[in-house]
């Protein structure tokens, strides 16, 4: 039986390390790999599954051997110019960007919420925003076993949802902020230490931001649900990595804390973190460097029937980009197997 092949698209950025990390985590090393990115990266080496790997550049030429998986996170212009090329070339293509994740012929998955969804792939599939797919994993089983009414967002979002130049924004904050000094933001529109920035991404006419469209286009996609209301404030906070949201959902029944708890605590992708009495509750620096969605601060909403408040964290860089692509990847290739095609 043939290995399987797999290309990795913006190899070098901080998602694409984190994809050949996870990767390694999960113990893929049975597959062949390819490293791309773009020429001004061509030719670095990576340490990858104990071995230097040396970064090639992305042409259009470059899925012409042949790929089962191409996992993409380069931004939308690059996935709008190479993802359908590899995928005319047989591949899946797992991208990380904007670009596709509305396309109506295009599965927006998330493997605890819509496996399923995989099967309409039509050679691409779209890998969420970030804040999307921590919130989804959290709401999906509420949506199963109670159904939803309506949801509102607020989401605290660290620096790393921005790529190195947020990070890079924060660490100059700091460090102005010790030594007296003063660095111009290259990145964000206002320092970002010692602030939260209601923006992220640019405002639409409606007053809201893309990044809070995407929250609520996405959601609606993902759980099947288009006329679901949603609304939704999107925070940029001093936090290095992991997001944190502030959820309030109204559920279509009457529900008791105790068979929510129950519920989350046995839904795959979450570890239920909720005895705020024992200051048990999720926070940013517990998720990050993991997989699993953390929910906790349980609790009725006393202003709307059938509502509840909980607390949502989870690792932006792995679940909310490489692992969450890796873990689509991980079903493709079990099909592959069961078909006797990798």
């Amino acid at each position: 039986m043939r290995r399987a092949k797999i290309a990795v698209v913006g190899a070098t950025g901080m998602v694409g390390r984190a994809f050949l990390r996870v990767l390694e985590e999960y113990g893929m090393q049975q597959y062949s790999y390819t490293l791309f990115a773009s020429a001004k990266s061509a030719g670095e080496k990576l340490r990858f599954l104990g071995r230097d790997f040396e970064v090639r550049e992305l042409r259009e030429d470059s899925f012409s051997e042949g790929f089962d998986i191409a996992l993409f996170s380069a931004g939308a212009s690059v996935s709008e110019r190479f993802a359908p090329i590899a995928a005319g070339s047989g591949a899946v293509v797992i991208d990380n960007s904007s670009r596709w994740r509305m396309d109506p012929e295009v599965p927006l998955v998330v493997p605890e919420v819509n496996p399923g969804d995989i099967e309409l792939s039509r050679g691409i599939i779209a890998n969420p925003n970030c804040s999307t797919i921590q919130a989804v994993v959290a709401l999906a089983p509420l949506q199963r076993e109670y159904g939803i009414e309506r949801i509102v967002y607020t989401t605290f979002q660290a620096v790393s949802g921005a790529g190195r130049g947020g990070w890079e924004d924060l660490e100059a904050g700091v460090r102005d902020h010790l030594s007296g000094g003063h660095t111009p933001p290259k990145k964000f529109s206002q320092g970002i230490f010692g602030n939260c920035i209601p923006q992220i991404d640019l405002f639409q006419p409606d007053g809201y931001t893309k990044e809070e469209h995407k929250l609520m286009d996405e959601t609606r996609k993902i759980l099947h649900a288009p006329d679901m209301a949603i609304t939704a404030t999107a925070v940029r906070v001093p936090v290095f990595n992991s997001h944190s949201e502030a959820i309030n959902v109204e559920l279509k029944k009457d529900f008791s804390l105790e068979d929510i708890r129950r519920l989350l605590a046995e839904s795959p992708g979450i570890e239920l973190l909720d005895q705020p009495e024992n200051g048990v509750y999720p926070l940013a620096r517990e998720a990050t460097g993991q997989d699993l969605v953390l929910v906790g601060r349980l609790r009725r909403d006393p202003s709307r029937e059938n509502s509840l408040d909980m607390w949502v964290c989870a690792d932006n860089i792995r679940k909310g980009a490489a692992a969450n692509a890796v873990q689509i990847a991980e079903i493709i290739l079990k099909n592959l197997r069961e078909a006797g095609r990798a």
